[in-house]
């Protein structure tokens, strides 16, 4: 028994060395990916400014397509938002703080599940053969000790899915963005 009494101290020890570890590790977690998509700003900025068409191309909307949507606000820009209900990626809402068109879409999200608090932004620029999105994103940890040691993968975790969601917005946005070119060439 006296076994089972050591095995016992020595996880409530580790239990406390990870915990004050955690304290130590940041509140505050920074992800960012890009893309060059062939087409403008302005045929860009639509796809990410309107929260409808977040379906055609957000990676966590693919990955639950049963995800309950419910739409707040605007239709598009600052304002505009929506919660989101799914038993595979959680519950939480998200809203456009920000837009200056066709340049900079800011936005705040809470996860209700984890209480975590996330802010980040869309930044559109011409680039050579189109245009750069960058999305970024900034969350705030808080001082729970096990939402903090999962801000150690939360660069590759939530990374991996802006990667996924940007290279579905690019693909989204080319599929239609030669048509809107021929068409605003042919107009008066």
């Amino acid at each position: 028994m006296r076994w089972l009494l050591n095995l016992a101290k020595a996880v409530v020890a580790l239990l406390i060395v990870l915990t004050l570890v955690a304290w130590l590790l940041p509140a505050q977690r920074h992800v960012e990916r890009s893309v060059e998509v062939r087409a403008t700003p302005a045929q860009v900025w639509p796809w990410i400014a309107e929260p409808r068409r977040w379906s055609a191309w957000s990676p966590w909307l693919a990955r639950d397509p049963k995800t309950r949507l419910d739409y707040e606000g605007p239709v598009s820009g600052a304002g505009a938002g929506w919660r989101w209900a799914s038993l595979s990626q959680g519950n939480g809402h998200m809203r456009f703080t920000t837009a200056e068109p066709p340049q900079t879409l800011r936005y705040e999200m809470t996860f209700e599940d984890m209480g975590l608090q996330a802010s980040g932004a869309f930044v559109l620029t011409p680039a050579a053969d189109g245009t750069k999105v960058v999305w970024q994103m900034d969350a705030a940890l808080g001082r729970n000790p096990l939402t903090r040691w999962f801000g150690l993968a939360l660069d590759n975790v939530v990374g991996a899915d802006f990667e996924s969601g940007l290279g579905r917005l690019a693909a989204q946005v080319q599929a239609v963005a030669p048509a809107a070119s021929a068409a605003s060439a042919v107009m008066p």
